[in-house]
């Protein structure tokens, strides 16, 4: 057998259970159970890379598949503990499809669907020999023949989306061959469908407009079993030890349900906790690249927004929506919808955010990018701007503002708080390798404008304080007033930085201190 009633799902969720980071998601069960043989039965979740679709789909075919005696496995889950919970365990036959799963040296489309219709002729064949499975109709037949149905649980539907070999007219007929299967036939008990890619913009002619999405670009009631809400990782971390909730906040937070609770990346998580260490564990090339691609394309109309973002501005949007019927990204709602469904901003209450510090070191060497233009030569001098701070050079770090100042990029030109943050922000952002940026720091008697937190303790902490039309001294002056240093004092240095710009000789200034922090280092005798 290759998808009907097959034991991997078993199997390969027991791995998980057995894994050093498990997280029970099992009363998806409940949810799910609740859409069998209702108007309801065909539920499509698209999330992320990473982000545990394929265990989800694994523990509900183990769960539902007839014949796995599984009951077992689910005893110590929350599922286990539901009045609900012997209804439906083992009592289905299920179709199991991975659709990433491709023949060797697949080279087209046809090869690709002609493989997934033998597989599942076959499969018929020798589970129900006396019904003829040489035409899809035979699942009517067979229906109408023995009363069984099925559960089709479908997992990475749009895996060949992403195939370079795929035409438009290979699309549209893939599509159409899941309506033919799904659509309307009473053999389907449920559909359950994972992927990456919304299925598409809702309209009621889509081939498959049967489906309840629960995407990134809205809440659903699935959002809570795809990541790991706040509550799970605080206990992940008082289980394993190795590093604290406030940590792995900072770099894998950022994802949001509809009532506003956090979303963390569950890989990095899980990686994170395993290694003791945070680091990026889950981005990956492919998309990111698609998406610096598509910027590459339109330049003027969305970096602005990846230059806010990247300074800590949220984006307001809104936006309609990416779907797999759109290949070719082209407008800003487009790009930034795709960024969304991939996972590299959040996007909660109408407004675009770099989620955490992960994906901040990503967009980082976006900025870099050539098709950046002017905002690329900025980034390139971040490191001389760094280096002239920590010198203490102050003539050389008004010179760099003054620079990046004077390029002809629009939203640059200091029009409001923002573009001043925004010009800050390139300049230093070379300075994030070393550091943590934090921007409005609660520190002391009030907010700081910019925090340097050293990820090397040797290294010297910065607090950053911006002034227009009024001096560089004023600045250094309302840090020491405010006792901006209070949340940086145990480090061996500080370097208290003023800077003001003055719009009528559109002039900068600076002004650098140095203070040592209570942090002493002690030498031999």
């Amino acid at each position: 057998m290759f998808y009907l009633n097959v034991p991997a799902p078993k199997l390969l969720f027991q791995r998980a259970k057995n894994s050093r980071i498990f997280v029970d998601k099992s009363l998806l069960i409940e949810n799910v159970s609740e859409q069998i043989n209702t108007n309801e039965q065909h539920i499509c979740i698209t999330r992320p890379r990473r982000f545990g679709k394929t265990m989800n789909a694994n523990m509900l075919a183990a769960y539902y598949t007839k014949g796995l005696d599984s009951g077992s496995l689910f005893a110590d889950l929350e599922i286990a503990k539901q009045k609900m919970h012997p209804d439906h365990l083992n009592q289905h036959n299920v179709v199991r499809i991975d659709f990433s799963q491709m023949p060797d040296d697949c080279r087209s489309y046809a090869e690709y669907i002609g493989d997934i219709r033998d597989k599942l002729r076959k499969d018929l064949g020798e589970a129900y020999p006396q019904v003829d499975p040489l035409a899809y109709s035979s699942l009517s037949s067979l229906f109408e023949a023995t009363g069984d149905s099925f559960i089709f649980i479908l997992d990475e539907w749009d895996a060949i989306f992403h195939k370079r070999f795929l035409t438009r007219e290979d699309r549209e007929d893939f599509l159409e061959f899941l309506r033919k299967l799904l659509k309307d036939k009473v053999y389907v008990e449920l559909t359950y469908m994972t992927g990456v890619l919304p299925i598409a913009k809702y309209s009621s002619g889509s081939a498959l407009n049967m489906f309840r999405e629960d995407h990134a670009l809205k809440h659903g009631p699935y959002e809570k079993f795809f990541g790991f809400t706040k509550t799970e990782v605080q206990a992940l971390c008082k289980e394993h030890q190795t590093l604290c909730y406030e940590e792995l906040k900072q770099w894998y937070d950022g994802y949001q349900m509809k009532n506003g609770e956090s979303l963390f990346n569950p890989r990095s998580v899980a990686y994170a906790l395993i290694d003791g260490e945070c680091q990026n564990y889950w981005t990956e090339t492919g998309p990111m690249n698609e998406v610096a691609d598509c910027i590459e394309h339109n330049v003027d109309e969305v970096r602005e927004d990846i230059v806010q973002m990247v300074a800590g501005n949220p984006v307001e949007a809104e936006l309609e929506g990416y779907s797999a019927a759109q290949p070719q990204m082209e407008t800003r709602d487009e790009i930034l919808s795709a960024m969304v469904v991939y996972g590299f901003l959040s996007y909660y209450d109408g407004t675009l955010r770099i989620p955490n510090h992960e994906l901040m070191e990503k967009y980082q060497k976006v900025l870099a990018r050539d098709s950046m233009g002017g905002v690329q030569d900025i980034v390139k001098q971040s490191k001389a701007m760094l280096q002239a701070t920590l010198a203490g050079d102050e003539g050389q770090v008004a010179a760099i503002l003054e620079a990046a100042h004077d390029r002809e990029i629009p939203f640059l030109r200091y029009n409001d708080e923002n573009a001043l943050s925004c010009v800050i922000t390139l300049c230093y952002l070379y300075a994030r390798k070393n550091y943590t940026i934090q921007r409005e720091a609660k520190s002391g008697k009030g907010y700081c404008d910019y925090l340097f937190t050293p990820r090397i303790a040797d290294d010297p902490a910065i607090i950053l304080e911006l002034k227009v039309d009024h001096s560089a001294e004023a600045a250094l002056a309302q840090i020491k007033e405010r006792n901006y240093v209070e949340k940086v004092s145990r480090y061996k240095e500080i370097l208290l930085v003023g800077i003001n710009y003055d719009r009528k000789n559109k002039q900068h200034t600076c002004r650098i201190e140095r203070i040592p922090g209570t942090r002493v280092q002690w030498s031999r005798v």
